[in-house]
């Protein structure tokens, strides 16, 4: 009994060696730029920017074949991030910013198709088949693909209600 443990042991021990010196042989670097960028982001990874995910905006933004705020669910203060990142000038004035939003379900006429839930890219709506589905506010990122497959319009975006928990003291206006 003992040789078998001992024998799959040492292969585990000889194979995660090959493995870890071909991890160092061959690497690649990325770009750092690129990788801070990504970091910056949300990492929802919804698509509103038409990219493959946030590492695929990064890359674009990099590049230069996107604009530093085509990631709505950063809104403003991320794009003016981004800009100052890669020192650019960047005009804001367009850009409504209408605060944090998540999706809401009106249980009076969801019928509980469950096409919502399917495209929830991180998993923020709760529900089965045949069920009532609620959505997990905290979880949500605004994406809007839940609204668009919706039936019967039961899922709307709302504004996230103030708390103690989300309160930001605000700015003081300028005159």
């Amino acid at each position: 009994m003992l040789m078998p443990i001992v024998s799959v042991m040492f292969l585990g021990l000889f194979l995660g060696v090959i493995l870890g010196y071909a991890a160092k042989v061959f690497a690649v670097e990325g770009d750092a730029l690129v990788g801070e960028i990504q970091g910056m982001m949300p990492g929802t990874n919804c698509g509103q920017c038409s990219f493959p995910g946030c590492a695929g905006a990064a890359v674009a933004i990099v590049k230069g074949e996107a604009a530093p705020d085509c990631c709505p669910g950063g809104g403003k203060a991320l794009a003016e991030a981004i800009a100052a990142k890669l020192g650019v000038s960047l005009d804001l004035s367009a850009l409504a910013d209408a605060g944090p939003k998540a999706a809401t379900v009106d249980e009076t006429i969801c019928i509980g198709c469950a096409r919502c839930y399917k495209v929830c890219p991180t998993d923020a709506i709760m529900g089965a088949a045949k069920q009532i589905h609620s959505v997990l506010q905290d979880a949500c990122t605004a994406c809007g693909n839940c609204t668009e497959q919706c039936p019967t319009g039961a899922i709307g975006m709302q504004p996230i209600p103030v708390t103690l928990d989300n309160w930001n003291w605000p700015k003081p206006v300028l005159a």
